[in-house]
């Protein structure tokens, strides 16, 4: 009872997944998104944090499986814009508007506005649901700043106008294994992992 027969992550993000997969790379456990699990499943995201976001997911898709579920909810704070777009990072300006778009207008609205000030972070919160029925959260949160327009090609999202100032390159210009290593994400699931080997270890002994 309570056993880990696979993962199941609660994202239909390709390139969520994709670093998913590498940070966790090493596990003897599935590690599937809900399309791959054939769970269909619409969550509307209530939460006024990045925790409560992921919980409401991870509860929605465990209901559903019953098996381990991660679910991450990130975003990214801007201090000159209020902490914008935070929680609502994804549905900023529209689901369907794309990054380039996003990251332009961003970059437009902080016209003017001198590079000390221009200081912004990346969050992530990651909700864990065991098979249990037991949750935890982690948060892992990466500083830097916006640059003055979109650079790189490895990332995705905002990470083309985000810079990491100890590399002097925007996220989307880094090495996979150096952004995974420095990322929110990173950091997060890293936690996730460590809370997981936790729980095996629990139920072997």
């Amino acid at each position: 009872m309570g056993r880990i027969e696979k993962i199941i992550v609660a994202t239909g993000n390709q390139d969520k997944m994709r670093e998913i997969r590498e940070i966790l790379a090493g596990f003897d456990i599935p590690i599937l998104s809900m399309k791959e699990a054939d769970l269909v499943t619409e969550v509307e995201e209530t939460g006024e944090t990045f925790e409560e976001n992921a919980l409401i997911k991870a509860r929605a898709v465990w209901q559903k499986s019953g098996n381990l579920v991660i679910s991450d909810d990130s975003g990214l704070e801007i201090d000159a814009l209020n902490k914008e777009p935070g929680i609502h990072s994804s549905r900023y300006l529209g689901e369907k508007t794309s990054y380039h778009i996003k990251n332009q207008i961003l970059v437009d609205r902080l016209e003017g506005v001198p590079k000390e000030q221009r200081t912004a972070r990346f969050v992530c919160a990651a909700a864990i649901i065991f098979p249990d029925g037991s949750e935890k959260t982690v948060r892992g949160v990466m500083e830097g700043q916006i640059g003055y327009g979109e650079a790189g090609s490895n990332g995705f999202g905002y990470d083309p106008i985000f810079i990491l100032p100890k590399y002097g390159q925007t996220t989307a210009e880094l090495p996979p294994e150096i952004k995974n290593q420095e990322s929110h994400r990173g950091q997060a699931l890293r936690a996730v992992r460590d809370e997981i080997e936790a729980y095996r270890n629990r139920q072997d002994s």
